[in-house]
C-alpha cells in the first residue's frame, strides 16, 4: 500500500503517521488489555468523584460518612478573580487559546527542559484530566505500565485524548471550576474552597491577589510550598506567581510592588468540618473494620459501603446527655478545687516546672520549629507565647479567644474528659460508645484508646479467681494488716498495703463484705491465697488483653486498662461465663443493598454457670452490704422502681488521678471512667475524686433516663436466677452497724446502711505500691 508512494521521505511520513494513528486507536480501546482504562465521553459528562461509604444506628438513622476528600464544591461566581487570573498566568497562559491540548507550550517545554530548564507543558485542562480521571493511577494503567518509557508515552497520550473530550463537552468557565474544585493542596484538602478558609479562613471570592497567588504557588508541591511548614519557600514561590500576574497584565507593577512585601498574613483558626458527622462512633468503626476491608479488597472512602453498627441512638442520645450534665458539674467543681492555681503536680504534690514544655515539645511543629531556628529555645519560646486567634472548647458553648499555645496547653490540661461503654452480654452487642467530651477537640478515644489504673474495679478479678478455686462468698478473712513478700525483677520486695482510710477494724468479714466495701487488707489477703498469677490468668480468661504485670498489687488495679477492655471483661459475668467478643457493626451491604457481610459474637466459655452467677451476687453487695461503695446510686430514686437491682464496683487509682464506675443491671453491662488527659493533673480528695464521686454520677444519670423511656426496650427487674445449681454457701448476711454521719467509710465505727445516705468510697491515696478503691 505504502508502496505507490514514490517519495521516500513522504512515504516514510506517512507510514509514521499510520502506526501513530494505530497506536492511539490501541491505547482507546484498551488493546488486549495492555493500556488500561480511559475515561469514556459518558464519563466525562457525568464525572464521579470517590464515593463515600455511610454508617449507621442500628435502627437505620445515618450516624456520618467516610470521605477520601475534604472539599466543598464551589460555583464559578464564588471564586475570586484573582485565583483566576493567578491560575492562568501561571499554569496555562494560553487557556483560552487552545482546545484542551497546548502543542506549542509543549515543544517549548521539551526544549527548556533539554537545555536545563525543567517546566512543565501541560495545560489547565490536561491538569484536570489527571486530578478528575486519575490517569496517571494504577487502574488506569494496563500491562504496559512494566515498561518505564512507553509507560510514560501511553500517559501522556491518555492525557490528551481525555483534555481534547473535556473541551468538547464543557465551556472555558466550566472547566476552571471543576479544577479548582478537584485540585489537591495536601493534608486531605481538596478544592479551593476548603484550602481558603484552612489558611485564610476566608470563602474563595474573598480572597485577595497575594493569598490567591500563595494558594496557585502551592499547586506545584503542595509540601514543599506549605505555608504552615515552610512558610519561607512559600512566600518565594507566591511572588513567583505574582509575577507572572504582572506580567500578564492581571496586575500592575504598584500592586506586585506591594504584594511581594507582605507577610503571609495565614489565619488558622477555621476549624474545619471536613468530618462528614465526625464522632467517636464513626473513628472506631473505622478501626474496628480495618482488618475487614484489607481482607475483603474493600476501601471505606471510595467504595460506597453502607454500614449498620450496633449502636442503640437512644441509648447512646441518653448517655451522651448523662456525660454533659454531669461532666459540666464536675469540670465546675474541678476549677473550684484548683482555680488559678498550678495542676499539674508530681505524687509528692510539687509543681511540674517543665510540664509546659514536655507538652510544647510533644507537638509535631516543635521539631520543624527546632529546625527553623536551630535549636534557638528562645525564639521557640516566643512563637509558643505569640497571642492569635482560636476556638476553644467550652461546656458553655465554643468561644472565641486570643490565647498563645502556651495558653492552650494550660487552659486544655485542666479539662475533665470521659470514656463509656455499654454492651448487651447476652447478644454481645455494643449499645453505648462515648469516647469523650467533645470529638472536634479532643479525638483520642478514651474507650479503647486510653488505657488507665483501674483501680478497685480491678478487684474482682482477685475474688472471681478465688471462687472459681474453691472460696465461698461467706468466708471470712480479718480486715488487719498484711505483708506479702514476692521478687520483683529478681529482686526481693515486700508489698504492706494499707486500707483507705488507713485504718484497719480487726472485724471478720464475709468476701461479699469486703467486696462491696472494697476493703484493701482482705483484697491482698485473697491475693496471696490465690495467687497473683492466677488473678492475671483469670483477668486474660474475662477479656482483659492489656498486658498485666504479675505482682500482689495487681489486684488492686496498678495496671494500665481500656474501658473497651474492662466493660467485656465484666459482661462475662452477666453472660453464665461465656466471655464474649463484643461486636460494633452487624452488617455491610453495598449502595445497591446486597448483602456484603454480616457479624456475629464470638463467644468462649470462661467461667462455670455457678461461679458466674456467684460474681453478680457479689456485685450487689455493693449495694447491699454495710459500707458498699456503690451506695451513692440510693440517691437516684429513678433506679429504684419495681425492686430493680443494680451491682457494680468503684475505683479510684492513687491520688485521685482516675475515677471509675463499672455497673450491672439485668440486661446491660456499662463502663465509665473520669480523668484529665495528663495523669499529673487530678482531684485531691476523697469527696471530689472518688469514682463514687465522679463516674458513678454518669451511670446513674444514664440508667435513670433509659428507664424512664419505655421505648428503650430496657426495664427494672431482678438480676437472673441461678443458672444452675448452687453448691457453695453464699446467703450470709453481714451485721448492720452504723456510723457518725460525719465519718469517712471507715469501719471503725458503726454504720446504718439502711439508710439511703452512702458510704464515703475508700481514700486510694497511701504509700506505694498505690491502694485504690
Amino acid at each position: 500500500m505504502f508502496r505507490r508512494i514514490k517519495n521516500k521521505f513522504l512515504r516514510y511520513f506517512v507510514i509514521f503517521i499510520y502506526f501513530i494513528i494505530i497506536f492511539f486507536c490501541a491505547i482507546e480501546i484498551n488493546f488486549l488489555w495492555l493500556f488500561g482504562y480511559s475515561p469514556s465521553i459518558q464519563d466525562i459528562k457525568n464525572p464521579e468523584m470517590s464515593v463515600s461509604s455511610e454508617v449507621y444506628y442500628a435502627d437505620g438513622k445515618l450516624i456520618g460518612r467516610y470521605s477520601k476528600e475534604n472539599r466543598t464544591p464551589v460555583e464559578f461566581n464564588s471564586i475570586s478573580p484573582n485565583l483566576v487570573n493567578a491560575l492562568v498566568a501561571t499554569e496555562d497562559v494560553r487557556f483560552y487559546k487552545h482546545h484542551g491540548v497546548d502543542f506549542y507550550s509543549f515543544f517549548t517545554s521539551m526544549l527548556s527542559t533539554a537545555k536545563g530548564d525543567k517546566r512543565g507543558g501541560s495545560t489547565i485542562t490536561q491538569q484536570l484530566a489527571k486530578n478528575l480521571f486519575e490517569t496517571r493511577k494504577k487502574k488506569s494503567q494496563g500491562l504496559i505500565r512494566h515498561v518505564p518509557v512507553i509507560n510514560t508515552i501511553v500517559s501522556k497520550v491518555k492525557e490528551w485524548f481525555t483534555a481534547f473530550q473535556i473541551e468538547r463537552v464543557y465551556k472555558k468557565q466550566e472547566i476552571l471550576t471543576l479544577y479548582f474544585n478537584t485540585v489537591p493542596f495536601g493534608n486531605n484538602t481538596f478544592g479551593i474552597k476548603a484550602a481558603s478558609l484552612k489558611y485564610f479562613n476566608k470563602t474563595p471570592d474573598k480572597l485577595n491577589a497575594a493569598q490567591s497567588a500563595m494558594l496557585i504557588g502551592m499547586l506545584k508541591a503542595t509540601s514543599t510550598y506549605n505555608p504552615i511548614r515552610n512558610p519561607d519557600k512559600s512566600i518565594d514561590r507566591r511572588n513567583i506567581v505574582l509575577g507572572q500576574m504582572q506580567k500578564y497584565g492581571y496586575i500592575t507593577k504598584t500592586e506586585f510592588a506591594a504584594d511581594t512585601t507582605q507577610k503571609l498574613n495565614l489565619d488558622l483558626s477555621y476549624i474545619e468540618d471536613e468530618s462528614q458527622g465526625d464522632s467517636y462512633i464513626r473513628r472506631a468503626v473505622e478501626k474496628w473494620l480495618d482488618k475487614w476491608c484489607k481482607d475483603n479488597g474493600y476501601n471505606l472512602y471510595e467504595d460506597g459501603l453502607k454500614i449498620y453498627t450496633t449502636i442503640d441512638p437512644r441509648l447512646q442520645q441518653y448517655a451522651e446527655e448523662a456525660v454533659e450534665e454531669k461532666m459540666k458539674m464536675l469540670q465546675k467543681r474541678f476549677y473550684n478545687l484548683w482555680g488559678n492555681k498550678i495542676a499539674w503536680r508530681d505524687l509528692d504534690g510539687k509543681i511540674i516546672t517543665d510540664f509546659l514544655l514536655k507538652n510544647e515539645q510533644r507537638l509535631p511543629i516543635y521539631k520543624l520549629l527546632d529546625q527553623k531556628y536551630h535549636g534557638d529555645t528562645t525564639q521557640i519560646k516566643q512563637y509558643f507565647e505569640k497571642k492569635k486567634k482560636m476556638r476553644i472548647f467550652s461546656w458553655n458553648g465554643d468561644r472565641d479567644t486570643t490565647f498563645s499555645s502556651v495558653d492552650s496547653i494550660k487552659y486544655y490540661a485542666k479539662i475533665l474528659n470521659t470514656g463509656m461503654m455499654t454492651i448487651e452480654p447476652s447478644s454481645g452487642k455494643i449499645k453505648v460508645w462515648v469516647g469523650g467530651i467533645d470529638h472536634r477537640y479532643f479525638n483520642y478515644d478514651h474507650v479503647n484508646q486510653s488505657r488507665r489504673q483501674a483501680g478497685s474495679t480491678f478487684k474482682p478479678f482477685a475474688y472471681v479467681t478465688a471462687l472459681d478455686n474453691g472460696f465461698t462468698p461467706c468466708d471470712k478473712f480479718t480486715d488487719q494488716p498484711v505483708s506479702i513478700k514476692f521478687m520483683d525483677n529478681g529482686k526481693p520486695d515486700v508489698w504492706s498495703p494499707q486500707n483507705a482510710d488507713f485504718h484497719f477494724t480487726y472485724q471478720e468479714m464475709s468476701l461479699r463484705w469486703a467486696m462491696g466495701k472494697s476493703v484493701n487488707s482482705i483484697t491482698a489477703q485473697v491475693t496471696e491465697k490465690v495467687g497473683w498469677n492466677k488473678i492475671v490468668e483469670y483477668a486474660h480468661k474475662c477479656g482483659i488483653e492489656s498486658p498485666l504485670k504479675s505482682v500482689p498489687s495487681v489486684s488492686l488495679g496498678t495496671n494500665d486498662v481500656s474501658v473497651f477492655e474492662m466493660v467485656r471483661a465484666y459482661s462475662t459475668f452477666l453472660n453464665k461465663g461465656n466471655r464474649v467478643d463484643p461486636i460494633l457493626v452487624s452488617k455491610i451491604t453495598d449502595q445497591d443493598g446486597n448483602t456484603l457481610a454480616e457479624f456475629k459474637p464470638k463467644t468462649e466459655k470462661v467461667l462455670s454457670d455457678e461461679t458466674a452467677w456467684l460474681m453478680l451476687y457479689m456485685f450487689r453487695g455493693g449495694m447491699e452490704e454495710p459500707g458498699g461503695t456503690s451506695q451513692a446510686l440510693w440517691e437516684y430514686p429513678g433506679l429504684w422502681k419495681k425492686d430493680n437491682q443494680i451491682g457494680g464496683k468503684t475505683g479510684t487509682s492513687s491520688k485521685y488521678v482516675d475515677g471509675w464506675y463499672m455497673g450491672i443491671t439485668k440486661d446491660l453491662v456499662t463502663g465509665v471512667w473520669v480523668g484529665a488527659d495528663d495523669r499529673s493533673v487530678h482531684f485531691t480528695s476523697s469527696e471530689t475524686g472518688e469514682g463514687s464521686h465522679t463516674a458513678l454520677p454518669i451511670f446513674a444519670r444514664f440508667m435513670e433516663k433509659v428507664y424512664a423511656d419505655p421505648k428503650s426496650g430496657y426495664k427494672y427487674g431482678l438480676f437472673p436466677k441461678p443458672w444452675t445449681k448452687i453448691t457453695k454457701e453464699y446467703n450470709c448476711p453481714s451485721p448492720h452497724l452504723s456510723v457518725d454521719s460525719l465519718e469517712t467509710d471507715s469501719l471503725a465505727n458503726p454504720i446504718d446502711t439502711s439508710a439511703v445516705k452512702p458510704a464515703e468510697e475508700e481514700n486510694p491515696e497511701s504509700k506505694p505500691p498505690v491502694q485504690n478503691r
